[in-house]
């Protein structure tokens, strides 16, 4: 019964209520012109496999398995790129969060910091008007969290990923440091990768903030409409589209 009604509630409740509504309205245009109808049986089909956790999972899957766990961590700094910041809300020792993927790689460099002793080094900026300072709201949970101020690095400017590489790669040459081991979410690693490269550095990649199970299995949940498939599926292609202007 409970995931009888999770799936009556995925074709009630939007977004899977506007397939709904668009497969309504093939049905009422097929009664008066079939070629037009056809195309938006096709349209609609298109974008119900877009709100699907299957297809979000195989789009997204694809960028997750580009880069496995490194068996030895070298290094001499722990690189951590930001995904997002809330502002002006309560934490427990200030204001400002970080959003889910940028709290997972922040809480995957604590760990790291823990295992090898490494400095942490905090990449990413203020993205909106509305939003939170990243690097000095993760300084903040950082040091919260255990981590001595003298071993955190923030680098607070940085808007997008390219310039988190090359701002980056300037804050660790004044350091010192020259060998970093880059932390971010599993589907940004690719183009997270050929940023830093381009910036002239050669970093270890540790993957984290997976999205898809390793092992694929069908069941009729996979095949439902859900707000978070959409957000899975428009977030790989937006790497995928990342991936091919960073090579370009």
């Amino acid at each position: 019964m409970i995931y009888f009604i999770k799936f009556l509630y995925s074709f009630v409740l939007p977004p899977g209520l506007f397939v709904v509504l668009l497969l309504g309205l093939t049905v009422w245009l097929w009664r008066r012109n079939r070629r037009p109808a056809l195309t938006l049986l096709g349209v609609t089909f298109l974008l119900y496999l877009s709100m699907t956790p299957l297809v979000g999972d195989l789009l997204i899957g694809g960028l997750e398995r580009q880069y496995d766990k490194p068996e030895l961590l070298q290094g001499d700094v722990i690189v951590v790129l930001g995904g997002g910041a809330s502002s002006g809300n309560p934490d427990i020792d200030g204001e400002g969060n970080m959003y889910g993927p940028a709290a997972n790689r922040l809480l995957t460099a604590v760990r790291l910091h823990r295992q090898t002793g490494l400095p942490v080094l905090f990449s990413g900026g203020r993205v909106f008007a509305d939003s939170g300072n990243e690097a000095d709201i993760a300084k903040r949970q950082l040091m919260g969290l255990g981590v001595p101020e003298s071993d955190i690095l923030a680098e607070n400017r940085s808007l997008n990923t390219e310039q988190n590489a090359v701002n980056t790669a300037a804050l660790m040459k004044s350091h010192g440091l020259s060998h970093p081991i880059l932390v971010t979410s599993a589907f940004h690693m690719p183009r997270a990768m050929i940023r830093f490269k381009d910036s002239g550095l050669a970093p270890l990649a540790y993957p984290t903030d997976f999205i898809a199970s390793r092992e694929i299995l069908l069941y009729p949940a996979k095949f439902t409409p859900s707000p978070g498939a959409v957000n899975t599926a428009g977030t790989a292609l937006k790497e995928y589209l990342g991936l091919l202007a960073a090579r370009f």
